[in-house]
């Protein structure tokens, strides 16, 4: 390492002020601090800081999505194998099966580390151009405004993939990262300045600009792809619930319409523990509250937020259950709704995006509710979006802003009535 650190000092002049790499300084000093502790201290009276900055945070973001990454890898792969070994499905012809057959793996479901490389094989490529192009957009927006390269990208990296079906092509991976970073952040100032979750803005794009090829309905791989995209349901996309509204309408449960859909017995438990098909890090709620949980020891996550959402659903989703009439969606019982689609990765580290979420104590509850009431309003109203918590998370990030406005200023008027003479 003293090595690497006599090579980096040797390089900076040629990155500071007049030297020849000037306008690349962004780059030099991202490479510089992801390796080593910056080594600037104030040279006159300094203030008191929180030990936990930027680069921490991000890293226990991204620590706290790891139960989800690994769930998406097993069970990415476990879904496969799954549908290759039952005959519903069939193994691509594609750079993917020679590097996975000359390991010596044969797609059994049964097998732990199989399951896994081959999910591997599935994420790591969405996740590489994710971060790849997204990095690419980063330095080229510092390198225009001469700032640092903040670690704000590492999170909103790892997020967007997981919130993706493994099917989706590469180049609408890369189309909706650009789309996040630029518009979704980088046009509003960069991390800090955004109103909107990058990862939920990019994930939004790619939602309406190919909706296609996310439910399974374009399948850029071929016909005999593992996911059995040939069923007509779409149950390849990117929430179960676009797959039940169907069974749901012809009068069964939840549970049994999930059978119905899967071809196996399909539980509440089954759904909490998250195996079954959808987007690749969304489908178990169990490892979300794992990550929940790290987030609130931290604090980092709110809990405020989290419980506001729950609370939202339960209330909204408990009065349709019981006032809903006929409609499909409507008979869904509240607790189901917490542990299908993405509802449980969105409320945790979506919705409490410290940057787009609302900042005041009070406010954050009337944000998480206004999220919950919003998520089962839009699955219950609007089939046509059943995933619901991503519109209403974004839905949540406009209207923070307004939210914290009033808490802010009913604050005063209360100080102000006890306080005045």
């Amino acid at each position: 390492m003293k090595f690497l650190r006599n090579l980096l000092d040797k390089a900076e002049p040629l990155f500071t002020k007049g030297g020849k790499l000037e306008r690349l300084y962004p780059l030099y000093e991202a490479g510089d601090t992801f390796l080593f502790t910056p080594g600037e201290v104030t040279k006159t009276g300094s203030h008191v800081r929180d030990s936990l900055d930027m680069k921490r945070m991000m890293s226990m973001v991204v620590a706290a999505l790891g139960p989800c990454i690994l769930m998406a890898l097993y069970n990415t792969g476990y879904q496969a194998n799954a549908a290759i070994q039952a005959g519903t499905g069939t193994a691509i012809e594609s750079w993917r099966e020679p590097i996975y057959q000359a390991l010596g793996f044969t797609h059994d479901p049964t097998n732990l580390l199989d399951c896994i490389v081959y999910g591997a094989l599935w994420f790591l490529p969405i996740y590489i151009v994710t971060m790849s192009v997204g990095g690419a957009c980063e330095a080229v927006f510092s390198i225009i405004r001469r700032h640092e390269i903040n670690e704000g990208f590492l999170v909103t990296g790892m997020l967007f993939p997981l919130t993706l079906p493994a099917t989706t092509p590469l180049l609408v991976v890369a189309a909706g990262t650009v789309f996040g970073v630029v518009i979704g952040k980088e046009v509003f100032g960069g991390t800090g300045k955004n109103f909107l979750n990058p990862a939920l803005t990019a994930r939004a794009f790619v939602y309406f600009a190919f909706a296609s090829y996310l439910s399974g309905e374009t399948n850029p791989l071929g016909q005999g792809v593992w996911v059995a995209v040939q069923k007509a349901d779409g149950f390849t996309g990117a929430t179960t619930l676009a797959a039940m509204v169907e069974p749901l309408e012809a009068g069964m449960g939840p549970a049994a319409a999930m059978t119905a859909v899967t071809g196996s017995d399909f539980t509440w438990m089954t759904a909490f523990l998250g195996f079954t098909q959808g987007s690749m890090g969304e489908t178990s709620a169990l490892c979300c509250l794992i990550g929940a949980a790290m987030l609130i020891a931290t604090g980092i996550g709110s809990w405020r937020i989290m419980a506001g959402v729950v609370l939202g659903a339960l209330a909204t989703g408990g009065l349709f259950y019981i006032f809903g009439g006929t409609n499909s969606v409507a008979q869904i019982p509240p607790h189901w709704h917490l542990v299908i689609g993405g509802f449980a990765f969105g409320t945790i580290f979506m919705a409490t995006d410290p940057v787009s979420a609302a900042m005041t104590e009070a406010g954050k509850w009337w944000y998480g509710g206004l999220v919950g009431v919003m998520t089962i309003l839009i699955r219950v109203i609007n089939p046509a979006f059943p995933e619901g918590i991503m519109l209403a998370i974004l839905f949540g990030n406009v209207m923070a802003p307004t939210i914290d406005y009033f808490v802010i200023q009913a604050n005063i008027k209360r100080r102000l009535a006890h306080y005045g003479t």
